[in-house]
């Protein structure tokens, strides 16, 4: 049973920055394939980025390329999101997630596993 807790949210001014991290207990193997994804106040949940367990290869929606990183130490287990130059339109609930496999359908990032989520919340 993978099971993923985020910390690392909270209040910030428009062009701060803030690094959310996920610690993800189970198994969690070399395929398996890590993500962000966040859901703002009556929106859907919009994906935000991805990265192979193994290879360490990255993905991002073109919106938030050059602002936002993913990054992961798979020795702790924990994966981690930079996010630089944050704007208002980034305050949303960050979740983190995992897959078996890096697998996008129809366009959409799949995830089996989920966490609770951490609030981020940006002022102008």
């Amino acid at each position: 049973q993978v099971q993923l807790m985020e910390s690392g949210g909270g209040s910030v001014q428009a062009g701060g920055s803030l690094r959310l991290s996920c610690s993800a207990s189970g198994y969690i193997g070399g395929s398996y394939c890590m993500g962000w994804v966040r859901q703002a106040p009556g929106e859907a949940r919009e994906w935000v980025a991805s990265i192979h367990r193994g290879s360490g290869d990255t993905y991002y929606a073109d919106s938030l390329k050059g602002r936002f990183t993913i990054s992961q130490d798979n020795p702790k287990n924990t994966l981690y999101l930079q996010m630089n130059n944050l704007k208002p339109e980034d305050t949303a609930m960050y979740y983190c997630a995992a897959n078996p496999e890096c697998t996008v359908l129809g366009g959409s990032w799949q995830f089996a596993h989920w966490g609770q989520g951490t609030q981020v919340t940006v002022s102008s």
